[in-house]
């Protein structure tokens, strides 16, 4: 039985940034995950590649360009983020030094209104204010957040099963991947994953107040219904067409498609699809490929119907993601529930700390962000103090 003043469930970009607050005040935590990877739903698809650089020289030669393997990195989970009004995400990159860039968005979309009429070519629009991505795409802000950590303190492979409030004190246990079972001591848990997930996969012992349950089980998950595909090409061809990579369909699989690229590497185009989860389980992600591919081509023409390499993610089949009732929604952001019980056994001791806590941001990642920093400021004195 370890004694332990915070423990932090889930090691997203919320139980990442709570755990680096929490460092920084000297108090002592431990972060599960129950995935064996950290991140959350921000998952990077990574493929490594060889250029040829010209201003670098081999070590055999003086006039030989060298050779450099180049590691890209595709955002399966979220992507974009708005520094100009998501001012604390904005802070946190830039404290971080990491490196981003405007989503591309130069040129025309590409538009199929029917399945019965050609796709037409119309005038594109630019988000204001910019959407914008992180160089290696977001991975590279929780590998950040991770090298600033205790990494003795950073658990993966540990499933949270029952939280027991004795009023003293509350005993976690947490399940390995040989099944084996740890309880720990905790004042306080900071519950980093989403308040449905939550809600159905922990018991909690006694049981939360009804309308808490109920406010935290009617709360959508942001990705959970969806499904992102790529394709990867060598170059970015559309742009030599002057399109932008971004189109809308009414005819699908993919409802809304953009530009991936990484800058100065491979071309990319991703798109969401808007197939629903139950259609999609219903059948092979290779057929999946087959019809995105073929819809890649009415769109941007023959280039595109053989990528080097495609990469898909659907998060509704995703368990540590999504229950039964987020693959039926319609994946729109929601309203942030109460994030902590008001009275009773289990005030000042649980606090909802992911994204969907988030009043400003629920759902995205600039609200992880929000919610693990007003849940960290809000801890008790006692937790404060590192008093057990």
């Amino acid at each position: 039985m370890k004694n332990i003043p915070v423990a932090i469930v889930g090691g997203g970009l919320s139980g990442l940034y709570a755990a680096l607050l929490l460092e920084q005040k000297g108090i002592d935590y431990i972060l599960l995950e129950a995935r064996d990877t950290l991140g959350g739903r921000i998952v990077a698809a990574r493929s490594q590649e060889h250029h040829v650089v010209e201003n670098m020289r081999s070590a055999n030669s003086a006039s030989d360009p060298a050779t450099v393997a180049v590691t890209n990195s595709f955002d399966l989970g979220p992507s974009w983020f708005w520094p100009d009004y998501q001012q604390q995400l904005g802070r946190l990159i830039n404290d971080l030094k990491l490196e981003s860039f405007a989503q591309f968005e130069q040129g025309d979309m590409m538009v199929e209104r029917s399945p019965n009429a050609p796709p037409i070519r119309t005038q594109g629009y630019k988000s204001s204010p910019p959407s914008m991505r992180l160089t290696g795409g977001m991975a590279a802000l929780i590998d950040a957040l991770y090298c600033r950590l205790d990494a003795t303190r950073v658990l993966t492979s540990q499933i949270v099963r029952r939280l027991n409030n004795t009023g003293d004190y509350i005993e976690l246990a947490s399940e390995d991947s040989s099944g084996q079972v740890t309880t720990r001591q905790v004042k306080h848990v900071l519950l980093a994953l989403p308040p449905r997930l939550a809600e159905e996969s922990i018991e909690f012992v006694p049981a939360l107040p009804a309308a808490l349950s109920k406010q935290w089980r009617e709360t959508p998950t942001w990705m959970a219904p969806h499904a992102k595909y790529f394709a990867i090409y060598d170059t970015p061809f559309w742009r030599q067409q002057g399109l932008s990579g971004a189109a809308r369909s009414s005819q699908g699989p993919l409802t809304e498609i953009h530009d991936a690229s990484i800058t100065n590497s491979s071309g990319a185009l991703f798109g969401f699809l808007g197939v629903p989860s139950q259609v999609r389980q219903s059948v092979s992600e290779d057929l999946l490929k087959a019809h995105c591919r073929a819809q890649l081509v009415r769109l941007f023409g023959p280039e595109a119907e053989s990528p080097k390499m495609e990469y898909f993610k659907d998060w509704s089949r995703d368990s540590f993601t999504a229950t039964a009732a987020d693959a039926n929604g319609e994946g729109q952001h929601g309203s942030a529930p109460i994030a902590k019980a008001l009275s009773g056994v289990w005030k000042d001791c649980l606090t909802g700390t992911a994204s969907e806590w988030s009043e400003s941001f629920s759902g995205y990642t600039a609200g992880a962000i929000e919610a693990a920093s007003l849940a960290v400021q809000n801890l008790p004195e006692s937790v404060l103090k590192n008093e057990l």
